[in-house]
Order: structure tokens, then sequence, then C-alpha cells
């Protein structure tokens, strides 16, 4: 199993944690567990950005490179892209993810 700490924007809540499969993306668990602020309206088809997260700084490069059609999309999350962001879609959990740290954006619209 691989547990990822995801952080909803307001710090004062505490963290969810999450238990994932290797292989799932990020932004499929997130749907599966009802989390809120993970809209996901394309299913994972990388058209919306409205799985829009936040990666901690020591994760960012654990992560696999962007794709150019990721990095495009990202200019078009509601939120002011950070050098963490990603969209939740795009990140499939390995093993190596296991302990991963994300935050929510403020909204996805």
């Amino acid at each position: 199993m691989i547990t990822i700490q995801l952080q909803a924007h307001d710090a004062a809540q505490a963290p969810l944690t999450l238990q994932a499969q290797p292989g799932q993306s990020l932004m499929q668990v997130a749907v599966d567990t009802n989390v809120p602020g993970i809209q996901a309206d394309c299913g994972g088809l990388l058209t919306c950005a409205t799985c829009h997260v936040v990666v901690h700084e020591d994760w960012v490069k654990q992560l696999p490179p962007m794709g150019r059609d990721e990095d495009g999309m990202l200019a078009f999350t509601a939120q002011t892209r950070e050098p963490g962001s990603r969209l939740s879609c795009q990140i499939m959990l390995t093993e190596a993810l296991d302990g991963l740290q994300v935050t929510l954006p403020e909204n996805q619209y």
C-alpha cells in the first residue's frame, strides 16, 4: 500500500491520509475516496486542470518529469501555478511515492 498525505488549502485542517495501490493515479484515489477539492471534471483525460495539486518540495524531484500536455494545461488552473504544481491525474503512484505529500489549491474553478 502507498500512503499519501493530502493537506487542504486551509492548513488549520488536519491532513487526509489516503491509501492507494501502485498503478493508480493520485486523482483516481482522491475521487474514489470523495476528497473535497479534487473536481476531476474530465475524469483524468488531461483536458480540464480541475485536479490541480501542489506537491511538497521534498517530493517534486521524485516524480517523473512533467509532460508537455500537463505543462500546458497548468496554465488553465484557477489558482496561480506554483513550483510544485502538478495535475493529480498525471501522478501515477508507485511504491517509491509512499508518503507523498501534496496540498490542494484554494479552489479548482
